[in-house]
């Protein structure tokens, strides 16, 4: 038996040990529960001359039942691997980039057309991306008629486009047929795992678990187009290399050779020299790394942050060492043009909102006046050191303390214990005022967030609570359910959006268009200075500042607001932003004054994100049922 499409073979395989209903299947395999009772049916028609069938278990979900074990054994024994056939455009696109990296012939689209059962429209439109990914790595794809397609480029290039790309795939699959299979010789990986293993073993260098296995992964790209005859060109390491790296890579020479059965150039043995120095980890003092370029870059960034961003981690000699160490390898692959992916990039962006906006705007200033190009990968690693260093001297996750007016018709002792026993249950409180029965009844209403009082009042729109001087737990359970509340980021909502900054959008408008009309609004209203319109653009030509979802964030380099803002603007057809769309954009303008408290904003737009509120932001008719949305999604935090 073989599984006419590689679907039906994935479904086979979930149902071997495990019952599954309809719904659950088809999220696994991305289709509807019409599909699943079809391939169900195709999958039975197979299995009839072989003792089993899926039957579903009404309540359960489809499970496998055997009738002839004897059979079904045969048939396990037998049954050959599923056709590889890929069926979705991102695994058409994978399919493409491994058969052009690993073909030593013209590749015809017809040809591949007919083996995977698609037209030859379809691939033309995913060769799209395929040649987007080609270009990141200097590589061309030339057409010649009758022929077909062959991809031309640097032999160091096209290494480096096939690694990164098995990479990417492991990380998600390590079994996927395109890396066992197509892309890589059989079994190769795990013995250039033994191998490498003992050579690290022996050696004075140390790398991560995911540097030892990018080096097995490069290794194994490098047997293959070794064997096949494609050597690397001319290439010098230069002295950044240390002994110990040299040493080790001398020796996984030595395994390479005698896999390939074929001498190795010299500048096979010098680029896996630079592929180690570029992850080894470095154990030495910072007192012992001379590069110039290194302790340039470090102190660069600390000073920026300080000048731009008001905070002071110059002193910090943790965070400066760290940085050091880090930077050190970081230059080596900037210098290369090594890529490492950063698996935690979307999530370093999301959880230190701040420190990546530091960290980007200081690299980009350094950048233009160094022939390097920093990746983002790459500052995602910074941004972490930068985000712990910050957590360390100052509260960047600013919070709204609960404040309190404490109503007490006692003595003065009373008062103080009342307070000293509050402070101690709960820190956080911020006893803003303390008053006499007859100062509350004449005020018109607290602007405290709610009011403790010592006996019973009437509430004056805001929350009270009544507590003995020697409190029950049922009364500080009631004071706790108040002091407990989130109040930051509706007090954020408050304080820093209005109607005024509101805007809803119906007709189409570009980008910098849309930037144009917002900071020409808040340079006459005085929030911003004539630079914070360059300043925005500068920004986003660095990086976009898509959140996700269809939210964007743009700001300016650095606090060039004078008061802190928050420009609203709904699209519902859509602004393009770069390669996606932005329904949602939230222009921010925040000031030196109030960063401490703005930097909570990002937290705001991450709840939004959290709680896929983007489509009801964005149908939203007016500012009021904008904010409902908004309390709405903080409100269930």
């Amino acid at each position: 038996m073989r599984f006419p499409n590689q679907r039906l073979a994935q479904l086979f395989d979930m149902l071997q040990n495990e019952t599954l209903p309809q719904d659950e299947l088809a999220r696994r395999l991305a289709v509807t529960t019409r599909t699943v009772r079809a391939d169900i049916a195709a999958l039975n028609a197979l299995l009839q001359p072989y003792g089993a069938q899926f039957i579903l278990n009404r309540g359960a979900g489809y499970q496998l039942n055997i009738v002839d074990d004897q059979r079904y054994a045969a048939l396990k024994s037998h049954s050959p691997a599923p056709l590889r056939i890929p069926r979705t455009g991102p695994e058409r696109v994978r399919y493409l980039l491994v058969r052009f990296l690993t073909s030593a012939f013209s590749i015809k689209l017809e040809d591949l057309a007919e083996e995977w059962f698609v037209s030859r429209a379809t691939l033309q439109n995913d060769m799209a991306e395929v040649r987007e990914w080609f270009n990141r790595y200097n590589l061309i794809i030339e057409t010649r008629p009758r022929y077909g397609m062959k991809l031309f480029g640097s032999e160091m290039a096209i290494r480096a486009c096939l690694t990164e790309l098995l990479w990417q795939m492991a990380q998600e699959d390590p079994d996927n047929p395109l890396i066992t299979s197509e892309a890589l010789n059989a079994g190769i990986q795990e013995t250039l795992a033994r191998s490498l293993q003992e050579c690290f073993s022996r050696s004075r260098v140390r790398l991560t678990d995911e540097g030892e296995r990018f080096i097995t992964l490069y290794c194994a790209v490098a047997v293959r187009r070794i064997s096949e005859g494609y050597p690397l060109g001319e290439f010098r390491a230069d002295d950044v290399v240390d002994e110990n790296a040299r040493e080790i890579a001398h020796q996984i020479a030595g395994v390479l050779r005698s896999l390939t059965g074929k001498p190795l150039a010299a500048s096979e043995e010098e680029w896996l020299q630079v592929h180690i120095a570029a992850r080894q980890i470095q154990e030495m003092a910072p007192s012992d790394i001379s590069a110039d370029d290194d302790e340039a870059l470090v102190n660069y960034i600390l000073r920026y942050i300080n000048t731009h961003y008001n905070y002071n981690l110059l002193n910090d000699n943790q965070l400066h060492a760290d940085l050091l160490t880090h930077i050190k390898t970081m230059i080596t692959r900037v210098r290369y043009q090594i890529n490492i992916p950063n698996p935690l990039l979307s999530n370093i962006k999301q959880h230190y909102p701040l420190a990546w906006d530091m960290t980007l705007a200081a690299v980009n200033s350094w950048g233009k006046h160094t022939p390097y190009t920093i990746s983002e990968n790459e500052i995602g690693f910074l941004v972490l050191h930068i985000g712990v260093g910050l957590e360390r001297h100052y509260n960047i996750g600013y919070q709204r303390h609960p404040r309190v007016l404490l109503v007490c018709d006692t003595g003065n002792s009373t008062v103080r214990m009342i307070q000293a026993m509050l402070l101690r249950k709960y820190p956080q409180i911020e006893v803003t005022r303390i008053i006499s029965l007859r100062d509350y009844e004449q005020l018109a209403a607290p602007e405290e967030d709610f009011v403790i009082s010592t006996v019973r009042i009437a509430e004056k729109d805001r929350p009270v609570v009544v507590m003995s001087p020697f409190p029950t737990e049922y009364q500080l359970e009631q004071i706790g359910k108040l002091v407990l509340v989130d109040r930051t980021r509706p007090w954020m909502l408050e304080k820093f959006f209005d109607n005024a900054h509101f805007l809803i959008l119906d007709e189409p408008i570009s980008r910098e268009a849309l930037f144009e009309r917002l900071c020409l609004q808040l340079e006459q209203e005085g929030y911003v200075g004539a630079d914070f319109l360059d300043s925005v653009i500068e920004r986003e030509a660095i990086v976009s500042t898509m959140l996700g979802e269809g939210i964007a964030l743009p700001h300016s380099l650095g606090l060039l607001a004078r008061k802190t803002i928050v420009y609203t603007v709904l699209a519902p057809q859509g602004i393009v932003w770069g390669e996606e769309t932005a329904q949602v954009i939230f222009l921010l303008a925040i000031s030196k004054n109030e960063y401490e408290e703005a930097m909570a904003i990002y937290d705001l737009f991450v709840t939004f994100l959290r709680e896929r509120a983007v489509a009801r932001l964005r149908d939203s008719k007016d500012f009021a049922s904008f904010k409902a949305v908004a309390i709405e999604c903080l409100s269930k935090l």
